[in-house]
This record gives C-alpha cells, sequence and structure tokens, in this order.
C-alpha cells in the first residue's frame, strides 16, 4: 500500500508540474503537453494497480499512456519548428514499428515476462524524442524528455527479469524528468510555428510505408498458420500503432494539398483584381479580400495596407538590417501567441515607379502566420506590381495632360504654372519665363522661389489651405525687379490625372478687378499686400 501511495504522489507531482510549466511558460501549442500529462497520470495509475497487484487493469492504463504519448508526440510535430515536414519521420516509425515487429517475434518473443508491446512502444518514444533533440540542438526541455524516455525503456526491460526497487528506478525518472522539462522555459521552443517546407512525392517512401503496414497482419498469419498465435497482443499493438501512423502520413497529405489548392485559388482571383485595379481604393479591397480566404477571421486581429511608408510611423518600426528589402519580418507581441508580421510593398531595393515604399502588416496568431508566410509575401508583391502599375498609369496621364497643355496654351498670354503639393514646379507654360526675363528656369524649382518674399508666406497660407481662390502677389525677374500679377490657383490634388495645383497668373496691370480704378503711376512699386487689403475694401464697400 506504501507502493501505491508513492507513486499516486509521483504522478500526481509530475502531472501538475507540466500543468503549471504550461500556464506559466505558455508555450505557443499547449496541447501536446497537456497530452503528456494525461499519460503521466495513466502510467502513475497502471503503477498503483501495479502495486495493489491487479496487473490486467494496469496493462490497460499502461495501453492508454502508449495512446497519448503517441497523440502528443504527433501534436509536437504537426506545425512546430522541430519537425517542418514530418512526413519522413513518419514513414520511418512506421518501419521501424514493423521492423521490431519481425525482431521481437523470431528472436526475443521467449525472453522471460517481457512484455513486447511495452518495449515497443518505449522504443518508439526514444526514437522520436532523439530525433527532437538532435533537430533543436541544446534544448533543455528536449534532453529531460530524452532522459524520461531512456529510464522507460531501461525499466520495461529489467522490471520484468528483476523485480523491485531499483528495476522501477526508470518510471521514477520518467517522472521527475518530463515533469522538470515542462518547468524550464525551453519548453516553448519545442511548439513554435515553422513554415511548412514539403517535399516532392516519391516512390520508395509510399513502398516503405506499405510494406510497415502490411508487416503486421503477414506476422499474424504467419503464426496463425504455424500454429497457436503466441504474441497477439504485440502483433495488435504493432498494427494499430503503423495504423495509427499511416493514418496520420494521409490525413497530413490531404491537408497540405486542400491548403495548397484553397493558397493558389485566393492568389489567382487575387491576381484577376489586381490586374482589373485602377485605383489604390481597389488594390486595397482585393488585397483584404485574399486575406480573408487565405485564414480563418478569428485569427486576425487587424490588417494595414499603408501605401506610403509615412503611414507606417505608428505601425510598424523600422525594417531590422539583417532583413532584405523585399522580404518580410516580425514584430513580437505581449501575446506570445500573438505576433505582426510586416510585408513591404517594394518590388526591388530601389523602387522608381513608386518610391514610398509602404508595407502589408497584419497581426493574428503566429502559427497561422507562419503557416501563410510565404503566401502573404506573394500577395504583397502582386500588390507592389498593381501599385506600381496604377503609379505608371498616372504619371503616364499626367505626362500627356502637360503636353496637351503645352501644345494648347504655348501663345497664350497667361501664365499656366503646375505645381506638385510641395510647391516644386512640374509644368511651367513658355510666357513665365517671358514674364520672369529668364531663359529656363532653375532644375527643381519651387514657386516659393519665384514669389517675392515678401508675398511668400501669404502665398503658403493660401495654398495650405483646400480650395480655389485668387491671390494678388508679385514675381521676381532675373534682374531682380518684382512683377505684379493675379494668380488664380485651383485645388487638384485629388484629381487623379493632376494631382496638384493649378495656378494661372496674369499681369496685375493688365487683370486688375472689374471696376477699379488702374492704380497711380507712383502706386505701382506698392507691396502686393497693400493691394490686396485695398481690393477687399472695395469688394465689401457695400
Amino acid at each position: 500500500m506504501l507502493r501505491a501511495v508513492e507513486w499516486i504522489v509521483l504522478g500526481i507531482g509530475s502531472a501538475t508540474a507540466i500543468v503549471y510549466g504550461v500556464r506559466r511558460h505558455r508555450p505557443a501549442r499547449a496541447g501536446p503537453w497537456l497530452l503528456l500529462a494525461g499519460a503521466i497520470v495513466a502510467s502513475a495509475a497502471g503503477d498503483v494497480l501495479t502495486a495493489l497487484d491487479r496487473p490486467g487493469a494496469a496493462d490497460i492504463c499502461f495501453y492508454v499512456m502508449i495512446v497519448l504519448i503517441a497523440w502528443s508526440l504527433l501534436q509536437l510535430t504537426r506545425i512546430g519548428a522541430i519537425l517542418v515536414d514530418r512526413a519522413r519521420l513518419i514513414d520511418l516509425l512506421a518501419f521501424a514499428c514493423s521492423t521490431l515487429l519481425v525482431v521481437w517475434v523470431l528472436v526475443a518473443g521467449d525472453a522471460g515476462t517481457i512484455s513486447g508491446a511495452y518495449v515497443i512502444g518505449a522504443l518508439l518514444l526514444l526514437a522520436v524524442v532523439a530525433r527532437v533533440l538532435v533537430v533543436v540542438g541544446r534544448n533543455v526541455s528536449a534532453v529531460l524528455l530524452v532522459i524520461g524516455a531512456v529510464g522507460v525503456l531501461v525499466s520495461d526491460i529489467v522490471q520484468p527479469l528483476w523485480p523491485g526497487r531499483a528495476s522501477e528506478s526508470g518510471f521514477v525518472v520518467l517522472y521527475l524528468a518530463w515533469g522538470a522539462a515542462a518547468l524550464h522555459p525551453s519548453m516553448v521552443r519545442l511548439t513554435e510555428p515553422a513554415a511548412p517546407r514539403p517535399r516532392p512525392w516519391l516512390g520508395r517512401w509510399a513502398a516503405l510505408l506499405g510494406i510497415s503496414v502490411a508487416t503486421p497482419p503477414v506476422v499474424l498469419l504467419i503464426e496463425a498458420v504455424h500454429g497457436t498465435v503466441g504474441d497477439g497482443v504485440v502483433i495488435a499493438v504493432a498494427g494499430g500503432i503503423t495504423l495509427l501512423l499511416t493514418i496520420t502520413r494521409l490525413t497530413d497529405s490531404v491537408t497540405l494539398n486542400g491548403q495548397a489548392l484553397r493558397r493558389e485559388r485566393s492568389l489567382r482571383q487575387a491576381s484577376a483584381a489586381l490586374v482589373a485595379a485602377v485605383e489604390t481604393p481597389a488594390v486595397d479591397k482585393a488585397v483584404r479580400a485574399a486575406i480573408a480566404q487565405l485564414m480563418p477571421p478569428e485569427a486576425i486581429r487587424g490588417t494595414v495596407f499603408a501605401v506610403d511608408d509615412r503611414q507606417l510611423t505608428l505601425q510598424a518600426p523600422p525594417r531590422p538590417e539583417a532583413v532584405l528589402p523585399h522580404r518580410s519580418w516580425w514584430i513580437e507581441d505581449a501575446d506570445d501567441d500573438y505576433a505582426t508580421l510586416v510585408c513591404p510593398l517594394w518590388l526591388e531595393p530601389l523602387a522608381v515607379a513608386r518610391p514610398s515604399g509602404g508595407a502589408l502588416i497584419l497581426e493574428g496568431r503566429r502559427d497561422i502566420l507562419t503557416a501563410t508566410r510565404d503566401t502573404l509575401e506573394v500577395l504583397a508583391g502582386q500588390a507592389a506590381l498593381a501599385l506600381d502599375r496604377i503609379s505608371l498609369m498616372e504619371a503616364v496621364g499626367r505626362r500627356d495632360s502637360d503636353l496637351y497643355l503645352r501644345a494648347v496654351i504655348r501663345n497664350s498670354a497667361d501664365v499656366m504654372v503646375v505645381i506638385e503639393e510641395d510647391h516644386r514646379v512640374r509644368y511651367a507654360s513658355p510666357s513665365l519665363r517671358e514674364l520672369l526675363g529668364a531663359d529656363d528656369l532653375p532644375p527643381l524649382a519651387t514657386l516659393d522661389d519665384l514669389v517675392h518674399p515678401d508675398d511668400r508666406d501669404e502665398l503658403r497660407q493660401a495654398l495650405q489651405s483646400s480650395g480655389d481662390g485668387v491671390l494678388f502677389c508679385s514675381l521676381l525677374r532675373a534682374d531682380g525687379s518684382p512683377v505684379p500679377v493675379e494668380a488664380t490657383y485651383r485645388d487638384l490634388r485629388a484629381d487623379r490625372l493632376v494631382q496638384g495645383f493649378v495656378v494661372t497668373m496674369r499681369d496685375f496691370p493688365r487683370g486688375r478687378e472689374p471696376a477699379e480704378q488702374p492704380p497711380e503711376r507712383d502706386k505701382l512699386d506698392e507691396p502686393p499686400a497693400r493691394v490686396n487689403r485695398r481690393s477687399a475694401r472695395h469688394k465689401f464697400r457695400y
């Protein structure tokens, strides 16, 4: 009875340690660790029943333990960073299970009271956790899992031959090691998500899996033909394990194929919508529709489609130096289960058509974002291509508009100027150079450079406000003398073909307001600000 109490304390303590470690460290997937806790409870129940001399019920608990451990390992290797592609591992495990069955039946079947089912299960457990340790490298939790698996294997072999406390110490090592593995912070790395890397299908691996599945029935048939079936339990356990591995292998293949088809369909529909888009809002709509098809709605917290780097100052920090300009990068979240993925809208480091940059930012579950990271990068590249095409179309449209405007007003006496939002002169009619007495405008000239310093503040205030208006100001000739003009400006920044201000200027003496007396000769050199005030008094005289 005392030995049963000891097993109860060890089992409950180890399971509690695993549950506490999950709640404290919050791994990306808690399911595998909780299944390990359930396996520990089942193993402890089996040890208690063994101590109470009830071997039949104890065997049931141990079989349940094997099933829970297998389920936990399958969950652990499903999307974790340990084994991105577990297809080869499943094929090898199935073949190893069948091989161990044959070896047990032909060689070790008469080795006393050793349970072949327990030994085969312990060997497969050791093979998986050893593979985990090899892949992750220096990981304390993985080392402790291996130590616990070695303890189970040793006790399954030694305990039936030499019963006693010493031979059962391997089970004690299992409880202590696996409980400590969940308490160590490195347990989080064992379930970190990683992007899948599917490999091409090879016929030899399919043949290996087929041989593994066919081995248990063949062994059963051979024993039945030669007489009494003496290893029925071992054959049943080996057949169940290989069947479970085969079903998992087929399920993974079907799942991966369905995901690939869904991604392909979503990208194809997004490509069609992006090709047909002629405005930025249409690109935004197509990208959001594709994201809704690629990922479940509950997996995404927020989506930002910024077409300008200036919009990213509040959403994302600068790009890490180690990340290429066209590659995405992560932003860590306070919640380990969630993260933010930033996909730049750049096709090359030096974009010419659209140097403003921009990015597609998604905040959601880390495992979903990791699995679809490559697809999201492709979607961002297609969106960037659509935005570049729209920018080039608008640039060509503006050029054609400028050429048309130049052809129409070439001989006009009025001055026509098209300026950007930053007041840079994009187009100026030939009459402006004649008015200023200059052969050509300076490169990258702004409207402020052409206006008298006394009128620049008033000009900036007028253009900062939305809408159209009239302004009286003076231009600076090449010899430094002022030229009073009447400037009528139109705000066409929202126009897709213009995207700027259109300013029409007329020489002030020839373009004075109706019903206004010509200025006196001695007042021609007055500052335009005074002229503006006098004009305003004239307008509101009544």
